[in-house]
């Protein structure tokens, strides 16, 4: 898989959020940039930049090194974009997607499901007893909801999912 713009945007922003695509497009094809350069780049505050690089860091999508200021004694960051790891974390986000699609199945297989004519709410039958299959939100009346597109809209997910992981 060859690693477009949009899929490293995509997944950096859902992994990190998207106020670090910028900072990302900086550290791109560079290395060892220092973090004081990069706050400079963006024109942000060092903290903000830091915590936009913690973010990238706890998902392991850059790497730093550090060297002390011999005049100041303080620690300087350099950091570099680990664009290979990209992909696996691309493959974490869908595996940990399927599990939930999964349990979703489980959940819309198992259970019956209740919704009021103004698609305000939707119930399983134990709260829409509760409700006395009246709508918590409007006071409609509750009727039992035909999820079979649901569960195949699923089904469909699960199955392109695994596709794409072997």
């Amino acid at each position: 898989m060859k690693l477009s713009n949009k899929i490293i945007e995509e997944v950096v922003s859902i992994v990190a959020g998207t106020d670090t695509i910028p900072l990302v497009h900086i550290l791109k094809n560079k290395k060892n940039l220092s973090e004081f350069k990069l706050a400079d780049d963006l024109g942000l505050e060092i903290n903000l930049v830091r915590n936009k690089l913690y973010r990238l860091y706890h998902v392991n999508l850059v790497s730093f090194t550090r060297k002390k200021d011999k005049k100041k004694g303080w620690y300087i960051y350099y950091w570099t974009f680990k664009p290979k790891e990209i992909k696996h974390v691309l493959a974490n986000l869908k595996k940990n997607r399927l599990e939930k699609l999964k349990e979703r199945l489980v959940r819309e297989n198992d259970n019956y499901f209740f919704i009021c004519e103004n698609n305000c709410m939707r119930l399983d039958f134990e709260r829409a007893v509760d409700y006395e299959y009246k709508c918590p939100e409007c006071g409609e009346l509750m009727q039992q909801e035909n999820n079979k597109v649901k569960i195949a809209a699923i089904k469909k997910e699960i199955k392109d999912l695994e596709k794409d992981l072997k």
